[in-house]
């Protein structure tokens, strides 16, 4: 089978072309802007695995880029939460346009299923009630969250159109190997890397903050599951099913690393939702339990792969 993941050289895509790429039926094609985003590994040196560097914009040749292509992971995001809101307009045409023509490609070059990596953790907004459904109304107070939920839109009426195969994955916060510890995204991998380092934690708020972590295996090995699956659903939550708050994830890695955080609090932003986790019971019926690893254990499996990979 042949597989594209758009967006390959980042946290999500490598750690999901590590377990791909493990299965030699799997040819992958991995795409990203520059050779050099991609980590070194070594499955990223198998024989069943090609790297194509393409800009990824809205103006792409997509079609020249989609050839005998079977699945197609789009995991291109140009923003993040926190800064969506600054330059609206900018990221519709990055994100939101770049999928229109994506998925018109897809369709003009015979691909089978698009499965596209949506948020479990704006697209909800702040006004449900948790642990959020997937049948939940999607009202998200960032334009992050817009651009996802209109982008899950765009594959719903092109699988009406043409008939295109769609998987929408609605992913809790993922943390662990590959995850760039810079404070933009991840918490947990952020924490423990300063953490380890002995540097100042900023925190926006008090700390009250809930969130859904979970560890990347067990989002990828999800992920993957959903992706090769036959059920009637398009759209899955995929996390812990629980919420932990931030003061939680920090006193957890200080009893895991055995060590004391220097915590620096800032004012809240309004983008961050108050509370937010997920109900996963639509996966777990379809593919049984998930069974995802502590926190804890999370944490001391992303500290001893820092503490290698980044000689700490």
């Amino acid at each position: 089978m042949n597989i594209m993941l758009l967006g390959a050289a980042g946290f999500i895509g490598t750690n999901l072309m590590i377990h791909l790429a493990q299965n030699s039926n799997h040819q992958l094609t991995l795409v990203d802007k520059q050779r050099t985003y991609f980590p070194e590994t070594e499955m990223i040196r198998r024989d069943n695995v090609s790297i194509v560097k393409s800009r990824l914009e809205a103006d792409t040749d997509f079609e020249a880029l989609l050839q005998r292509q079977d699945i197609v992971y789009h995991l291109v995001s140009t923003t993040v939460p926190s800064t969506s809101n600054q330059h609206i307009s900018q990221e519709l045409i990055s994100n939101v346009v770049f999928s229109s023509n994506l998925l018109e490609a897809c369709v003009h070059c015979g691909v089978k299923k698009v499965v596209f990596i949506s948020s479990g953790g704006t697209v909800y907004g702040k006004e449900a009630d948790c642990p959020l459904k997937e049948t939940t109304s999607t009202n998200p107070i960032s334009s992050y969250g817009v651009q996802k939920v209109t982008i899950e839109k765009l594959l719903y009426l092109y699988h009406y159109m043409y008939g295109l195969d769609y998987t929408i994955i609605r992913l809790a916060n993922p943390y662990g190997p590959y995850q760039r510890p810079d404070g933009i995204l991840g918490a947990v991998s952020t924490f423990t890397y300063k953490a380890l380092r002995m540097e100042p934690i900023t925190i926006y708020g008090d700390g009250s903050v809930v969130r859904d972590f979970i560890y990347i295996d067990d989002a990828v090995r999800a992920i993957t599951n959903v992706a090769s699956g036959v059920n009637p659903h398009h759209i899955f939550n995929i996390g812990c099913g629980y919420g932990t708050s931030i003061k939680q994830v920090l006193d957890t890695i200080e009893k895991t690393l055995q060590t004391t955080l220097n915590v620096v609090y800032q004012d809240g932003r309004n983008v961050d939702v108050p509370v937010n986790y997920l109900d996963i019971s639509r996966y777990e019926t379809c593919f049984g339990a998930l069974k995802p690893v502590g926190l804890s254990e999370g944490i001391k499996r992303t500290a001893e792969f820092m503490k290698q990979y980044y000689k700490l």
